[in-house]
């Protein structure tokens, strides 16, 4: 009996104290009103114009650069395209699930350092039934795709991958282990709308990346390769650089102007201890980012709680502001960027293909009637210097010694492809369809520049623009004397 009467009375106690604690929290969570600000995802956007920039963007590309593309198998190239050409690459081809996506941000980073937090906190799904599972032991097993959608809906990795209509369907190549680990969250958001989020599993150093199941470096390459934006998250406990975040460090290679440091969970120390951590952290860093310019380090709490008491709260709301600014500049920008890659894409085509084409023009000079092709061909590849392959190209043409992919590229390319098999680029016409190569020029050289510039003329100026000159008023020389 008085066990009954004491579980009577903790009972409503128990309910009274939940209560309590849910209007505590209530009252502590942080202000949100700055990122719809910054984000502007109150303001309309023109859907009619963008999407027929689209369209003209992927009539350019199917018209001029994927005939060049298939003709010269530059797909084959691709598993060597990142050594060859640091820098975003497109998939097996440039699809139009590829050309129509939305902008996509990378969260990278050791475990439990906040990532799942951060994206929680970006959308507002903080205590809610579809927020994502935090926690502080390795939480995230699944490299999670957050997308825009009708309604909430859960989406399995098979389907995603199957799904033509998606971007996700060169994933099937990573197996089924891996399509087992991928999932996708449809939801009606206005940031959805805009972008993309991929939250990934955290690193852990003492996991050997084969008892995974899958490749898991070489999907983490394929997401960066895609990324229009890479926040590589650390918190002041987690600082260490052991092997898996060194090897990570080096996929970013080529990759850091998309690249943001955030120390995460700031509020957790007092002024003096983070000045140390932040040293720590670039003292860790230092090593494993070789550039001149380093990238920029946000330094913030971000989780939908208020920043704990006696901290810089000033600071962590300027950074974390300064982050929001980062990221709406790629989704204001994203449709100019999307040509900017896809002209990129195009001179890559345009160069292999030159260089195909001379090596086939070397081959069928070099050869005679007694001649073996097997061994001709083979001098050629093996040493492409001794016949000026890659020299000619930058005699004969607007070509950038910078541009030039690796020569070991193409030993494997002829590999899989005998040079039998292609023809040289002035074979390459037809009465109704003209040449191939003036198509990928003109493409390169007056569509996409063309397309581009009737984007930013159609543009109105922003509020912050308007802000920083008045918006045609004449800036003011702050530096002449009066």
């Amino acid at each position: 009996m008085k066990v009954l009467v004491s579980l009577c009375v903790f009972v409503p106690l128990l309910a009274l104290a939940t209560a309590e604690e849910e209007a505590v929290l209530e009252s502590i969570l942080r202000d949100r009103s700055h990122i719809e600000e910054t984000l502007r995802l109150a303001a309309d956007e023109k859907a009619g114009d963008f999407a027929a920039a689209l369209q003209r963007l992927m009539k350019i590309y199917h018209n001029s650069i994927r005939p060049m593309e298939q003709a010269y198998k530059y797909n084959e190239l691709r598993q060597h395209e990142i050594s060859a050409y640091p820098g975003r690459t497109l998939g097996d081809s440039a699809t139009d699930g590829e050309i129509t996506s939305k902008p996509m941000v990378l969260f990278l980073g050791p475990w439990s350092v906040g990532k799942s937090s951060m994206v929680n906190y970006l959308l507002g799904l903080q205590d809610t039934p579809y927020q994502l599972y935090t926690g502080a032991e390795p939480t995230t097993s699944e490299f999670t795709v957050i997308m825009h959608g009708e309604k909430i809906r859960t989406v399995e990795g098979i389907v995603m991958a199957a799904d033509s209509s998606r971007s996700f369907s060169p994933l099937e190549k990573f197996g089924q282990n891996f399509l087992e680990k991928l999932v996708g969250i449809e939801m009606p958001h206005k940031l959805l709308e805009r972008v993309t989020f991929v939250d990934t599993p955290g690193i852990i150093e003492n996991r050997k990346q084969q008892e995974r199941g899958y490749p898991f470096n070489d999907v983490c390459q394929w997401f960066i390769d895609r990324a229009d934006l890479i926040f590589v998250v650390f918190d002041p406990t987690k600082l260490d650089v052991g092997l898996e975040l060194e090897m990570l460090f080096r996929q970013l290679k080529g990759r850091e102007s998309q690249i943001r440091i955030i120390l995460n969970k700031a509020d957790s120390l007092a002024t003096q201890d983070l000045m140390r951590v932040y040293g720590a952290l670039f003292w860790s860093l230092a090593p494993l980012i070789n550039v001149t310019e380093p990238p920029r380090v946000y330094v913030s709490s971000f989780w939908p709680y208020d920043y704990a008491p006696d901290t810089s709260h000033d600071l962590f709301k300027r950074e974390e502001i300064s982050l929001l600014e980062d990221l709406n500049q790629v989704i204001e920008n994203r449709l100019e960027n999307k040509i900017a890659f896809i002209r990129q894409h195009g001179i890559r085509v345009r160069i292999h293909a030159l260089l195909v084409d001379r090596y086939v023009q070397t081959f069928k000079e070099k050869m005679s009637f007694f001649s073996d092709p097997e061994l001709v061909f083979k001098e050629i590849v093996d040493d492409p210097d001794k016949f000026y392959i890659f020299k000619s190209i930058l005699a004969k043409t607007n070509v950038s010694k910078f541009d030039l992919p690796n020569r070991d590229a193409y030993r494997d390319f002829f590999g899989i492809n005998p040079v039998s098999s292609f023809k040289q680029l002035s074979a390459q016409c037809s009465y109704t369809g003209g040449c191939l190569l003036e198509k990928i020029e003109r493409a390169i050289t007056h569509e996409l520049p063309s397309l581009l510039g009737s984007i930013n003329s159609s543009k109105n100026p922003t509020l912050s623009s308007c802000e920083a000159t008045g918006c045609g008023e004449k800036p003011k020389n702050r530096y002449r004397r009066n």
